[in-house]
């Protein structure tokens, strides 16, 4: 085999080498963007979910049901509440960049009308009141207020809206 010969299959070889691990690159940049992708489409969802989890977390049923109103004031339970729902809304704040700032306002109102409840019933009870009289005055109101019990609606659109990611 002669030096031009020699020359020509080393060549080849290297071009082959190159051509290849042009295309293992070009591969590797595909399934990188794949992976941006996936990771860029899931953190709307984890955002729902987030917030779909907040809706239930500061729905006043389950503030009753996560907090025993045993030998607690009526005040004191509700700074207790007052203290769940701002401590829980404020951890998910951040969240917001990922929904609609229709649902944003949702959530912020559920929130609010959540606290506007707890504080005026608890105003509205005598100043020895237990914590149990506070519960009770909740249930009673969203009871004969079927449609102040927002967290469900809130909710369903929360849903509604992820679903639309997807």
């Amino acid at each position: 085999m002669d030096n031009s010969m020699m020359i020509t299959v080393l060549l080849a070889c290297s071009v082959a080498a190159m051509a290849g691990y042009l295309i293992y690159l070009q591969r590797r940049l595909v399934i990188y963007e794949k992976q941006q992708s996936t990771r860029n489409n899931s953190l709307p969802l984890q955002a729902y979910e987030r917030l779909i989890l907040l809706t239930d977390r500061i729905a006043l049923p389950n503030l009753i049901s996560r907090n025993p109103a045993d030998a607690i004031s009526a005040r004191a339970l509700c700074a207790l509440y007052t203290k769940t729902i701002r401590e829980e809304f404020d951890f998910n704040v951040t969240q917001q960049m990922y929904i609609q700032p229709a649902s944003w306002k949702a959530i912020k109102n559920l929130k609010e009308k959540n606290l506007q409840i707890i504080n005026q019933l608890t105003h509205q009870l005598p100043e020895q009141a237990s914590g149990l009289d506070l519960q009770k005055a909740i249930l009673q109101y969203l009871l004969a207020n079927p449609s102040a019990d927002l967290h469900e609606l809130v909710a369903e659109a929360l849903s509604f809206e992820a679903k639309q990611v997807l």
